[in-house]
């Protein structure tokens, strides 16, 4: 009877299929959890391994790197017939490593196109497009860029983008707002969506396999007329010079909005019912009744038992909860304040403080990039190279620095003290320091984001000056210790050498400790820390922003070293100051008021004489426009002392400290 049954179903489906006619366009479910050669298209320098496709060449070193994947059969997203065009979903899940941190881009893209043979140039291009036939290029593409190519208007080196025949973005979103870091190497799962009838397409991510309720990008666009009738699909990345590697572990695809095709043939239902049962065998009477006292003891008592052990389940649940909830109440401030992380977990989200995760070295510790699996967050580890020494009076202070809350100030999350290390958790900075940016990350900081930060910077200084119950004195303020947020917003930080003290009291004299270039004359002569220290720094900071120069630099011609403040005041001093600005800038790209305004302002904040330099306060009002700026003399004040320092620039920063920089020299004088 089986058999009968399964002959009849084939049967009908055959019949279903063969009179099926008409549409020629069908909706399709493609499922890739792994990858092999069957049904793909390996292109430039891809490879599959182990069931996962690497689209860039594995290299030590840094090299330019292009590749492809592609799924072989075209697939309809247009039927001429009904005039539909298809909605379309794709899941995939990849990763982007690189072996060298400070080596990074280009990104990886997954895109649809008429054409089955998309190997692209490497670089920007992204492997899509074909860097000497721009005009041939037909596609529409979700890109995931790994650097800021101003060529293409990226607005920065991490971000998402609907790109369509072209690599200048239609609409761009950065992932670092939802805590999602493209370059970290954790495997990472996106959804795109496109709604034919909506004419809306959606891309979600996140680092855990369950999509996200709102979408990290959303364009409301009509793709009919991109989406041709056979369209084929599949993923692309590139790299220039870097050591970047992406990586796409698996894959679904499907569309959906074509009319199934209308059978000819129409069977009638077939049912279980229509099965016949056979009758059932006899049993004994007394074999009944003893069955069914079983089977009443058995009702009664499972449930009894069950509820029993609910209850008691119950009863420890809701004490539970009461203790947690009467310790949340009794500590809010501490539940507000960072918290204590685990050696264990600090170690894990790092690799174990493993070298691929180094952000940056500083003169107290390396900084790594931490990632906590449990809920997906990015975080900033400190490591400190003196945790041995005076660990309870520096987590005292930490602890009050802490309550600090400013949007320009790099939040601390949480410390660790074990295994003889102490650990601080640092909020990530997605874009790095302004160090980096201006002078190493290759492409050139747009005028508007310079102009930004030093406001971001004179707000947050005003804030630690003026407006906290205990004055903060930084005491460290350079271009390193300035962080830049997903939206290249400053974030000061690194409160290592920072110093408390109630307001109007006198400073008191300390070891001199700083960067050379960055501190105040009368800071190197009588060790005493000030707020209008942090003002002379401030205003080093300003200058190296718009001038795209370092504090202290060899002069390309000779040996003589040259101090930034002496420079300009040069420049100003010959009514040509606005010359001083960043070279690498075209001339249309920023306003020759705003340049002279912010250049004065770094100036008078590095005024040789402390009593000139203006309030932290009275800058930010300047660079607002809600104050006047001050007089700057034309010539640079000189200042004499009764006690000369006994060492000069070209003294104190020697041969072997200055072969490619030297502001980044620490100095700790008596």
């Amino acid at each position: 009877m089986n058999s009968s049954r399964k002959l009849l179903v084939f049967l009908i489906s055959f019949l279903i299929l063969l009179g099926g006619g008409g549409a020629a366009s069908q909706n399709v479910n493609l499922e890739f959890p792994y990858f092999t050669l069957r049904n793909l298209t390996l292109l430039g320098d891809s490879y599959l391994r182990n069931g996962v496709v690497g689209l860039t060449r594995e290299l030590q070193v840094p090299s330019s790197s292009s590749g492809s994947v592609i799924f072989n059969d075209p697939i309809a997203l247009f039927d001429p017939d009904t005039n539909v065009t298809a909605s379309f979903s794709t899941r995939f899940s990849f990763s982007i490593h690189n072996l060298n941190p400070a080596s990074f881009g280009d990104g990886l893209t997954f895109f649809l196109s008429p054409n089955n043979r998309t190997s692209g140039s490497p670089g920007g291009y992204l492997g899509l497009v074909n860097s000497s036939q721009l005009t041939n290029n037909r596609f529409v593409a979700v890109e995931f860029d790994t650097k800021l190519d101003l060529h293409f208007d990226d607005p920065d080196e991490n971000h998402v983008g609907l790109d369509i025949d072209s690599l200048i973005s239609i609409e761009t979103a950065n992932p670092m707002l939802w805590a999602v870091d493209l370059k970290s190497g954790n495997v990472i799962t996106s959804w795109i969506d496109y709604t034919s009838g909506k004419k809306k397409l959606e891309v979600f991510l996140s680092y855990s396999s369950f999509k996200p309720e709102q979408p990290l990008l959303s364009v409301d666009i009509d793709l009919s007329d991109y989406l041709k009738e056979l369209m084929f699909v599949g993923f692309s990345a590139s790299t220039e010079g870097s050591t970047e590697l992406h990586f796409i572990e698996n894959w679904s695809f499907r569309t959906t909005g074509f009319r199934p095709p209308r059978p000819r043939f129409h069977p009638h239902n077939v049912s279980d019912n229509t099965v016949p049962l056979s009758s059932p065998l006899p049993v004994s009477d007394s074999g009944h009744r003893r069955h069914k006292k079983i089977g009443l003891a058995l009702g009664i008592g499972c449930p009894a038992f069950f509820s029993a052990l609910l209850a008691v389940f119950v009863w420890f649940s809701i004490a539970k909860w009461r203790r947690i909830k009467a310790d949340k109440d009794l500590k809010p401030e501490v539940m507000a304040g960072p918290r204590q992380f685990g050696y264990k977990e600090l170690k894990s989200a790092t690799r174990g403080f493993h070298q691929s995760r180094i952000l940056g070295h500083g003169a107290f510790g390396t900084v790594y990039k931490a990632f906590f699996v449990d809920n997906g967050t990015m975080s900033a580890v400190k490591r400190s190279k003196h945790s041995h020494e005076g660990k309870s009076e520096f987590l005292s202070e930490l602890s009050i620095i802490a309550c600090l809350r400013h949007k320009n100030l790099v939040q601390l999350q949480g410390w660790c003290v074990e295994k003889g290390e102490l650990l601080l958790v640092y909020e990530f900075m997605p874009n790095g320091s302004l160090d980096n940016v201006l002078y190493q990350n290759g492409a050139v900081l747009k005028w508007q984001y310079r102009y930004n930060i030093a406001v971001g910077l004179a707000s947050v200084l005003t804030y630690l000056h003026q407006e906290c119950e205990q004055q903060v004195i930084h005491r460290d303020i350079k271009t390193s210790n300035i962080m830049l947020d997903a939206s290249y917003n400053a974030r000061l930080g690194d409160f290592g050498l920072a110093r408390l003290m109630d307001h109007d009291k006198s400073p008191v004299s300390t070891l001199t400790a700083g960067t050379m270039g960055y501190l105040a004359p009368e800071y190197l002569q009588y060790g005493k820390a000030t707020e209008k220290t942090d003002v002379y720094s401030y205003g080093v900071v300003i200058l190296e922003l718009a001038c795209g120069r370092r504090p202290i630099e060899r002069e390309e011609e000779g040996q003589r070293m040259v101090n930034l403040v002496d420079w300009v005041w040069n420049l100003y001093n010959e009514g040509r100051i606005v010359t001083a600005v960043d070279g690498r800038m075209g001339d249309g790209e920023f306003e020759e008021a705003e340049v002279k305004k912010l250049l004065l302002v770094g100036l008078s904040c590095a005024n040789p004489d402390s009593g000139e330099r203006p309030t932290m306060r009275r800058v930010l009002q300047i660079l607002s426009n809600e104050a006047q700026p001050l007089l700057v003399p034309k010539t640079k004040p000189s200042l004499t002392f009764s006690n000369s320092i006994p060492l000069s620039i070209d003294e104190i920063v020697s041969e072997s400290d200055c072969a490619s920089t030297s502001s980044h020299v620490e100095i700790i004088v008596d």
